[in-house]
C-alpha cells in the first residue's frame, strides 16, 4: 500500500497562488483580449453577486486542481510505492507533472472548444497558457512544500 501524505500548507499555498495567478492572467495581463474573444464588453463590470459567485468558483476550481495534482504527483513517484533510488529530482518531477497533466487533461478540452464551440485560437492560447502556468506553479509549490 502506498504512503500518500497530505500537506495542508501546500494545498493552501497552491490555492492562494492559483487564485492570484487567475486574477493576474485574466485581468491586467490578458483581461481585455480574453473579454473581447469571449464577446464581453471589457469596460462593463459584472453585478456584485455574480462577481462574488465567480470568485468563489475560481477558488474552488484552483483548490480542486491543487488537490488532484498533488495526489497524482505523489502517486507517480516511485518512492511512494517503496521503490528506492528511482525518483527524479524535485524540479523534474514538478515539470513532468505540470506539463503532462496539461497535455492530457487541459489541452484536449481546449482543442474541442475551438472545434465545436467556435472559440478562437487566440482564446485557446490565452486559456492554454493560463492552465500551463497554473499547473507549473502548483506543481513546484507542491514539490517543495510537501
Amino acid at each position: 500500500m502506498p504512503n500518500i501524505p497530505f500537506s495542508a500548507t501546500s494545498l493552501l499555498a497552491c490555492t492562494v497562488a492559483g487564485f492570484f495567478l487567475s486574477y493576474l492572467w485574466y485581468t491586467p495581463l490578458f483581461g481585455k483580449a480574453w473579454a473581447n474573444e469571449m464577446g464581453f464588453d471589457p469596460s462593463e463590470q459584472p453585478p456584485t453577486p455574480k462577481l462574488i459567485k465567480s470568485l468563489l468558483l475560481t477558488v474552488l476550481s484552483v483548490l480542486l486542481i491543487s488537490l488532484v495534482l498533488a495526489n497524482n504527483m505523489v502517486v507517480w513517484t516511485p518512492s511512494t510505492w517503496g521503490i528506492a533510488g528511482q525518483d527524479l529530482p524535485l524540479y523534474a518531477q514538478a515539470l513532468q507533472a505540470g506539463i503532462f497533466t496539461w497535455l492530457g487533461f487541459f489541452l484536449p478540452p481546449l482543442f474541442q472548444a475551438v472545434a465545436w464551440q467556435k472559440h478562437s485560437w487566440k482564446l485557446f492560447a490565452i486559456n492554454a497558457g493560463y492552465y500551463l502556468t497554473l499547473l507549473l506553479v502548483q506543481s513546484f509549490i507542491t514539490m517543495y512544500l510537501r
